[in-house]
């Protein structure tokens, strides 16, 4: 018989998307809220005390104050940049050419690539990160690593094979056949199974030949269940260099768009520095665009129009960007959103702020029946916050007068010791280094 588990503490979930200046009714909070959990998947949630009457042989794990949220998700890393995040004094293209590019040669090695995939899904557990969409390396060996650390830990993730055949260092180039060849080989292999799915993923057009981006273009319409992840309008004068190697193009977003590489499940990195088509064509198609907001600033991209996206009813996801995002942490990455958006006079409320961590990455990722929300039938992926996990915050959380005052502090100032505990799949999860 399937154990039950009722975790018990102040509960918080959506229903919605916030307003940006207000919870706008999406939220649902309970100051004294359980989660039953049966089976990996959360079967009620409500009161704790009708929770706890109906069923009294649930085993209770009472977290008192702390927040009990669904777990974060991150919708766009490259998990082979674990090991040099952080790396000082480079813009985009400079930064790839001397960190990013040399980091990723070493991971033909199956047990440097083995090593490091169990390093950065450890981190990110210690970090309240249950799911994340990223890039591998060139390598297959760097995928099924990927997926195989994952699996080990029961976690639900998306990945692929990052596609270059120009612009890039031997070591890390295909072509266009092999490229297909080899996603299609790790799609076949890993889509579907268990809690993974496979992602198509050309890095950026910059990296391919217009013949490898109709290979992948190819392959997606063959398997439109699967989402196809790139960057997009990073920097400007990335964008300068896409006109140069696509004269042709209207703009950068058709250098995907007339291969095949523009739909619904399209996920399309950082989006900072958009022309009108582009955003017009993006929310035509409902693609996901993905903030990345501590990369943003770190290697000095620009800032996000978060108002004016939403505005325009484009749909949004969160990402730290490993490792030209400086943190690993979700909650290091929400402060830096509402930074940016300061920056451009947008002050955004903390219930969009952790919508946009959990259930609006999730939507991204098209997995929003899966994950990002704690309610029946979900997975029970499920993050708890300390809301006083240091002095400094503790001082600040005892004057608030409602959860949003409480929560905010531990956005704003929270590490991963504002991490009290981490489940995946419904199974209490301690990673290695994380308390």
């Amino acid at each position: 018989m399937t154990a039950t588990t009722l975790l018990t503490g102040q509960t918080l979930t959506f229903n919605a998307r916030p307003g940006l200046t207000s919870p706008e009714g999406a939220a649902i909070y309970d100051s004294a809220g359980g989660v039953l959990i049966k089976g990996g998947r959360i079967v009620a949630t409500g009161s704790a005390s009708k929770l706890r009457a109906a069923h009294p042989d649930a085993e209770e794990i009472a977290y008192g104050d702390a927040l009990i949220l669904p777990g974060f998700v991150d919708a766009h890393a490259h998990y082979p940049q674990t090991a040099m995040i952080a790396s000082w004094g480079k813009r985009l293209i400079d930064w790839l050419n001397s960190y990013t590019f040399p980091e990723e040669m070493r991971f033909g090695d199956p047990a440097y690539a083995s090593e490091i995939a169990g390093r950065y899904l450890d981190l990110l557990l210690a970090h309240g990160t249950t799911t994340v969409c990223s890039f591998c390396t060139v390598h297959p060996q760097s995928v099924d690593a990927f997926f195989e650390a994952a699996q080990a830990r029961g976690m639900r993730v998306l990945g692929g094979k990052t596609c270059m055949d120009r612009n890039a260092p031997d070591g890390l180039t295909d072509d266009p056949q092999r490229a297909y060849d080899e996603s299609r080989a790790l799609l076949d292999r890993w889509h579907g199974v268990d809690r993974l799915g496979y992602v198509i993923t050309p890095r950026f057009s910059p990296t391919s030949t217009p013949e490898q981006l109709s290979a992948l273009g190819a392959l997606w319409s063959e398997n439109p269940d699967c989402l196809m992840q790139t960057h997009l309008s990073e920097q400007t004068d990335e964008i300068a260099w896409v006109k140069r190697l696509f004269p042709q193009a209207r703009d950068y977003l058709d250098t995907y768009e007339m291969h095949g590489l523009l739909g619904e499940n399209g996920l399309y990195g950082h989006s900072i520095h958009l022309e009108p088509r582009e955003r017009d064509r993006l929310a035509e198609v409902g693609a996901a665009l993905v903030h990345c907001p501590t990369s943003n600033t770190f290697i000095g991209s620009g800032l996000f129009d978060m108002a004016g996206l939403v505005a325009e009813g484009q749909r949004i996801g969160l990402a730290t960007d490993t490792g030209g995002g400086s943190d690993f942490s979700m909650l290091r990455t929400m402060c830096a959103v509402y930074e940016v958006a300061q920056l451009r006079g947008q002050p955004l409320h903390p219930a969009f702020l952790l919508w946009l961590a959990t259930a609006g990455s999730a939507e991204a990722l098209r997995q929003g029946e899966h994950i990002g929300a704690l309610a029946p039938g979900m997975e029970a992926d499920i993050c708890v916050l300390d809301l006083s996990s240091t002095p400094a915050i503790a001082q600040r959380s005892r004057r608030a007068n409602d959860i949003w005052e409480a929560v905010f502090p531990t956005i704003m100032m929270g590490d991963d010791r504002a991490i009290r505990d981490v489940w995946i799949g419904g199974n209490r999860v301690f990673p290695q280094g994380a308390r």
